[in-house]
């Protein structure tokens, strides 16, 4: 398929399912303002490959005067699969700029059968220097609307607590960098039938995890979602809406920045 055909399709054919909502959560989450450089975040995957395009559209089409980096960083890759990632990036016609890492191999090391926490942080830390080299002030991450849910799930049934995955981060070890997250609207599903519907084959995140060799809490969540929506279809939007609609009258307690607090401290209020 024609590089035109795809971007054409994204804003045409995806409009709904896809362009608007990205447009929409940098509207609704004010994701993007005047002058910001930001670094698109690739890791070779459907998601990241997307959020690539929707930059591109949204910078050719947007009224924000912004600007904008498109960075690989290479965990470890296998030659297939770097080879595979390149291929892509050149027949959609993203200018990706890549620097090398050992990460999957320091976190399977470290983290032994559950390496992605670990691996996770760590790619966060790399691509926040990787941008900063590059005069970006925010990175972008391609985490979507079932990333959301599923990760507060996870928290609440693995962890004990309520945190989801928010749409934009200030980044506490990096002074004067955030993180944005613009496709929190976006279905898995959706950036799925617009990667088949352009001919792209991207990889996975190339790691035993995601090859299936160790095992993984969020694909436990995800059968957990997918068998609930079966009786009940909207249970995914509920699920991304009760982060925004929390009732702090009835949480027994919560915390704000590094302070604690609990209803007990105005339980006797009038």
């Amino acid at each position: 398929m024609e590089i035109r055909e795809i971007e054409r399709a994204l804003i045409k054919r995806y409009r709904s399912k896809i362009y608007s909502k990205f447009v929409k959560a940098i509207e609704d989450y004010q994701l993007i303002k005047e002058n910001d450089k930001i670094a698109v975040c690739i890791s070779g995957g459907k998601d990241s490959l997307v959020m690539a395009k929707l930059f591109q559209e949204i910078k050719r089409h947007g009224k924000i005067k912004f600007d904008v980096s498109y960075l690989v960083m290479n965990p470890g890759f296998n030659k297939e699969n770097l080879l595979r990632l390149k291929e892509n990036a050149d027949k959609l016609e993203i200018p990706i700029v890549i620097k090398e890492s050992n990460i999957f191999h320091v976190s399977q090391l470290l983290g032994k059968d559950q390496p992605c926490y670990l691996c996770a942080k760590m790619r966060r830390g790399f691509l926040y220097d990787f941008a900063k080299e590059q005069g970006c002030n925010k990175i972008a991450l391609g985490h979507h609307f079932n990333d959301v849910i599923e990760t507060t799930l996870l928290n609440v049934l693995y962890s004990g607590t309520f945190k989801t995955m928010m749409p934009k981060l200030k980044s506490t070890n990096h002074l004067g960098m955030e993180l944005i997250r613009p496709m929190v609207y976006i279905e898995e599903k959706d950036i799925r039938n617009y990667i088949e519907f352009c001919g792209i084959k991207a990889m996975n995140c190339g790691c035993n995890v995601a090859n299936n060799e160790l095992p993984s809490k969020r694909k436990e969540i995800k059968e957990i979602i997918k068998k609930i929506k079966k009786d009940f279809k909207d249970v995914d939007k509920c699920i991304y809406a009760s982060a925004e609609n929390v009732n702090l009258n009835c949480v027994m307690q919560w915390k704000l920045k590094d302070k604690k607090y609990s209803f007990l401290d105005y339980y006797d209020e009038e």
